[in-house]
């Protein structure tokens, strides 16, 4: 593991790259989404860094947790980072009502609707988040670590769907030692990790396997075999999420009049 010292140089490496990104976009500052774990903070708090007068928070309570909205705003206060908030929650429920009428006035079976209603809620967030960002002149900031980037556990045009990925090459255990190092509050460094996107749901339970494991694995070191197993289906199945959309090359004519 690194040293604090080596942290604060690495995330200082962080906030350069993320000011030169903005310059090289020609926008006026950053966006990201506070959820109130640990991933969103530390991105928030090197959002801060980067762009102390123009970064805004957005915390989109749906359906959720009142206690993620609490850490939320725990994390922007101990920030002083300007933060507004947007209750997806009826947004969801409109959207996901209507869908499930049309489906099953066409006879079709709604067999995963968990599933369904969690990818939603990322996308409503990621919309909401470019329409901030359009308003600000602002680039939208992600928050996947590298276990998620890894074996996709991440919405595919949700929180996936961002400009930046500054964290994508951390493991969770380098991003708990970042927090702390930034001085984010214990009880979000140690915050058990969770999407929000239905009740009682958490990363590990989802992913099947822990933070830890899957950190030794993208370091190299011997985890179980079938641990082994289940992180390089995931990775195998995910790698459309990890790549821009198929096309097809047609011949092209050699006049259009």
């Amino acid at each position: 593991m690194w040293s604090t010292e080596e942290i604060l140089e690495r995330q200082k490496q962080v906030v350069e790259w993320l000011r030169g990104k903005n310059t090289e976009a020609k926008t006026k500052g950053l966006v990201c989404g506070i959820s109130g774990g640990v991933d969103s903070a530390v991105v928030a708090a090197l959002c801060k860094k980067a762009f102390p007068d123009y970064c805004l928070g957005v915390i989109m309570p749906c359906q959720s947790n009142p206690a993620d909205r609490e850490d939320a705003y725990l994390i922007a206060e101990t920030l002083g980072m300007e933060v507004i908030e947007i209750d997806l929650g009826e947004a969801h429920a409109a959207i996901y009502d209507q869908m499930k009428t049309a489906l099953k006035a066409n006879q079709t079976p709604l067999n995963i609707q968990q599933a369904g209603q969690g990818n939603l809620k990322a996308r409503l967030r990621m919309s909401t988040l470019y329409t901030v960002a359009n308003i600000r002149e602002y680039l939208v900031v992600g928050t996947d670590n590298a276990p998620e980037s890894y074996t996709g556990y991440f919405t595919k045009y949700g929180d996936g769907g961002v400009d930046l990925l500054p964290i994508s090459s951390l493991t969770k255990t380098e991003v708990r030692a970042w927090a702390r190092a930034l001085g984010l509050p214990e009880k979000i460094a140690s915050r058990t990790p969770t999407a929000g996107l239905w009740q009682g749901q958490t990363d590990e339970g989802e992913m099947g396997f822990s933070y830890d494991l899957i950190d030794k694995y993208l370091l190299g070191e011997k985890i179980p075999d079938d641990v082994v197993a289940k992180i390089e289906r995931l990775h195998k199945m995910s790698e459309h999420k990890r790549q821009l959309p198929p096309t097809i090359e047609l011949e092209k004519p050699e006049r259009l009049d």
